[in-house]
């Protein structure tokens, strides 16, 4: 029997060489396999296989096509993609956001304070700072103790040691069936398989978590229980206790991603006031503050205390001393909270840019949330669309980008809000939705 690499290496060698070009649908899996002489099986590995590779992508009810554009990078939306309109990456920055965040520098000035800052520092960090942070993450229903929190150089590496502390390689890990692309790259650099848990309207379905871990057993499930990326969709606070008595009853752990939570200020205690001794909840200040200012912080139950620090460490993911003393400061002076604030009145106005340029767009997402999810109309496809946008030099992101597993992706792209001033942003969506009112034929024209 041929190995399923060889047969993938052939198909890529017809990509590269133009016989198979973009936009070009493959035979369906049973017909590809008689073509080859394959078994079904076999068929299957190798489309899974181009997959991964990043040439083809698949459809719901339409097939596979080969990729209209080189592939993003892996992981997908962690670098610039170099167009002059970025509507993949989502790194908000609030009107005067700097001068606020300067003048909580000067106190770093002082030489003893500044001989402190630049001394190493460990995952725990100082008592000031989970102080700090452990005031500043309370909100209402949930204060986390300060001697629960531990500090990571930025919102990713406080994931991933999460990750690592209650997943051990080789075993599994529960994520959203479309979730944040990062941590499919983590699951995959830890050697962790990431299995696709189902969503409806409410978030993540715990019966459907259930489900998973009888199937095989699962060691811990990702969740964004706020502002949901994709989908911007968050739990209610029932749904939120219905997965929390779910994780009880499986003797499963979760982290709790709460990057965007802070754009929520009125939403529902998060997953760990639930679920207080199976929740690691990670947070970070690049999204809150500046993408240059990058400090993770997690809350984590005494009891994996220790693993989860441990995993910190030997992960290298400790914070700098510097970074970690400016953040707390910032968090305690409220500099923090009041460009938390400022933000929150950007995403409205941006969310109000949407609705004026896209009106009538199959659009799921929150009037607080920086980012949207766009079912195309027909005949578009993702991978055309994502190509026609590049090349008015718009970037936008295909829903292949957030698929988890080897399924179909659904005939959607996500469009990132935050990063371009907003007289950008409105251009910008003014020319999707051009885009999107012709076909790909006249695009082309």
């Amino acid at each position: 029997m041929e190995d399923y690499r060889t047969v993938a290496d052939a198909v890529a060698a017809e990509i590269a060489g133009g016989r198979l070009r973009p936009g070009d649908r493959l035979p369906p899996q049973r017909a590809f396999a008689r073509e080859r002489g394959l078994a079904p099986s076999t068929a299957a590995r190798v489309y899974r296989e181009l997959t991964r590779r990043g040439l083809v992508v698949g459809e719901v009810g339409r097939g596979t096509f080969v990729r209209a554009s080189e592939p993003l990078p892996a992981p997908a939306l962690t670098e610039p993609a170099g167009s002059r309109v970025d509507l993949e990456l989502n790194y908000p920055v609030a009107p005067g956001q700097s001068a606020l965040l300067a003048g909580g520098l000067e106190r770093l000035l002082r030489p003893d304070v500044l001989d402190a800052a630049l001394r190493p520092t460990g995952v725990r960090g100082t008592v000031a700072a989970r102080e700090a942070a452990a005031a500043f993450l309370t909100r209402d229903g949930w204060a986390p103790s300060p001697g629960d929190v531990v500090f990571a150089g930025n919102g990713r590496q406080a994931i991933s040691g999460a990750v690592a502390a209650l997943v051990p390689s080789g075993e599994r890990l529960g994520v959203e069936a479309l979730t944040y692309p990062v941590i499919k790259g983590i699951a995959a650099r830890l050697g962790v398989t990431a299995v696709p848990i189902s969503t409806d309207e409410h978030g993540l379905r715990p019966e459907a978590l259930e489900d998973a871990h009888r199937r095989a057993p699962l060691r811990a499930v990702y969740v964004q229980p706020t502002l949901q990326n994709p989908f911007s969709v968050t739990m209610p606070a029932r749904r939120r206790a219905e997965l929390a008595g779910t994780l009880e009853r499986l003797n499963l752990f979760a982290v709790e991603d709460a990057i965007w939570a802070f754009l929520r200020d009125d939403g529902p205690p998060p997953l760990a006031a639930f679920a207080p001794d199976r929740t690691i909840l990670a947070d970070s200040l690049s999204k809150r503050l500046a993408p240059g200012l990058a400090i993770g912080m997690a809350v984590v139950p005494p009891s994996l205390a220790d693993r989860v620090a441990s995993a910190l460490r030997s992960g290298s993911w400790a914070p700098t001393g510097y970074a970690l003393e400016a953040a707390a400061g910032w968090m305690r002076d409220g500099t923090a909270e009041t460009i938390g604030r400022a933000k929150r009145a950007d995403v409205g106005a941006r969310q109000r840019i949407v609705a004026e340029r896209l009106p009538g767009a199959a659009l799921r997402t929150d009037p607080r949330s920086y980012f949207c999810w766009w079912d195309l109309p027909a005949p578009w496809r993702a991978e055309t669309f994502v190509a026609a946008a590049a090349r008015r030099g718009i970037a936008v992101t295909p829903a292949a980008a957030f698929v988890v597993g080897p399924g179909a992706a659904p005939n959607a792209v996500r469009i990132g809000l935050a990063s371009p001033p907003p007289e950008t942003l409105a251009h910008a969506l003014g020319t999707l939705a051009r885009i999107a009112a012709g076909t790909p034929d006249e695009v082309e024209s």
